[in-house]
């Protein structure tokens, strides 16, 4: 792999780009930074070095939404969510290490062809304002969690089926988001675990360049939430989705071209 930071530097601002944009605009929106980012650098990078490069700035990103706020302390949080949810955690950690193993078995074009039909879910099911709600049970919560869990270790998309049953489970959207954050943080650590290899081949510059990524997507989510209470969420919402639109149809057609 290349030493991005001495070597392109028009790559590397792009980079820079495009994880500032996508942190602001969740930081607004709530939507879309582990997406939006996973499926640019898609385009532009092999899937699993990809995924590399965004691991860890969205740990850090799904670490503070899990932990910090909601009137609890960080340990509070922990106790809270870990004691309530804990099932759905484990299923959907079980999930992400073999979603993760997917990316080094399974040829990269079909992974990619799942991420473009995932996002084409996550789009049409936001544009028509349907939350599809399932049972709240526990063989539900068992196979929506490892689902979601395999989903989101292959392709970064765990919300797009983990809502599903989130929406069913609680009617607090704190709630909501802590406990989304919490498994999305769980399948950074099995992606961690399982591609252990990749990560540790970065170069010096590759590492340096995911520390300025994950600084900044801290500083710009920061910036949105801040922006939050002064801008329109709905139309940031409808950009993060347009933005979704395009970048899925250049994935699924990365994953088409690849078979011929």
């Amino acid at each position: 792999m290349t030493n991005m930071m001495d070597g392109d530097s028009t790559q590397t601002l792009l980079l820079v780009a495009i994880f500032a944009l996508a942190s602001l605009l969740h930081g607004i929106s709530g939507l879309g930074v582990t997406l939006v980012t996973t499926t640019a650098l898609a385009s532009m990078y092999p899937l699993t070095h990809a995924i590399v490069l965004t691991i860890f700035p969205s740990l850090l990103l799904n670490m503070m939404t899990w932990l910090a706020g909601g009137g609890r302390s960080i340990w509070q949080n922990f106790i809270y969510y870990g004691k309530r949810y804990w099932l759905l955690a484990l299923t959907s950690l079980l999930g992400s290490i073999l979603g993760a193993k997917l990316l080094l078995w399974v040829d990269s074009a079909y992974i990619l062809l799942l991420l473009a039909v995932v996002i084409g879910f996550y789009v049409i099911s936001s544009l028509l304002g349907k939350q599809i709600r399932l049972p709240d049970t526990k063989p539900v919560l068992i196979v929506v969690g490892f689902s979601a869990g395999v989903i989101g270790g292959s392709t970064n998309a765990m919300s797009t089926i983990l809502m599903m049953y989130l929406l069913s489970a609680s009617d607090d959207k704190n709630t909501i988001a802590k406990v989304g954050n919490m498994c999305y943080f769980l399948g950074k650590i099995a992606q961690i675990i399982v591609l252990r290899e990749p990560i540790m081949a970065l170069s010096t510059g590759e590492w340096q360049l995911v520390a300025v990524l994950s600084v900044l997507s801290v500083a710009a989510l920061l910036v949105g939430i801040r922006l939050r209470r002064y801008l329109p969420q709905s139309r940031f919402r409808q950009l993060i989705l347009l933005i979704l639109t395009v970048l899925g149809i250049r994935v699924g057609w990365q994953g088409v071209t690849a078979f011929f």
